[in-house]
């Protein structure tokens, strides 16, 4: 499946490609300010319809992953980085898709406060 999403303003756009089997709801620092519930893809899955200049982008602790944000409404819908085996990574906010009700998605706690 084929979802579209983006953030609050329109400035960023972008569609995933996958099927979503549960997310995460991960406690470190930054995931509990921003409130996300994560949906882990392979990168390739992710196109998008945004100049990837046009992203802001944050990082912090060991900078693996590349938290990016809207400079315009703040809203953060993806982030990226490499994952286990070093694979090239996206972790989508699926608050931030169309059409999806995060009340019907599995969610898994993560621990990441103590990682």
């Amino acid at each position: 499946m084929t979802y579209q999403g983006g953030c609050h303003c329109g400035r960023i756009g972008f569609e995933v490609e996958g099927r979503i089997d549960q997310v995460v709801d991960c406690n470190c620092s930054m995931c509990r300010k921003r409130g996300g519930l994560l949906w882990f893809v392979p990168r390739g899955k992710l196109r998008l319809a945004t100049p990837e200049a046009d992203l802001g982008t944050y990082t912090f602790n060991t900078h693996q992953l590349r938290h990016h944000f809207c400079p315009a409404c703040g809203i953060a819908p993806f982030s990226d980085g490499r994952g286990p085996g070093d694979v090239e990574m996206a972790a989508i906010n699926v608050r931030c898709l169309d059409g999806v009700e995060p009340a019907t998605l599995k969610v898994v706690a993560f621990d990441g406060k103590n990682k």
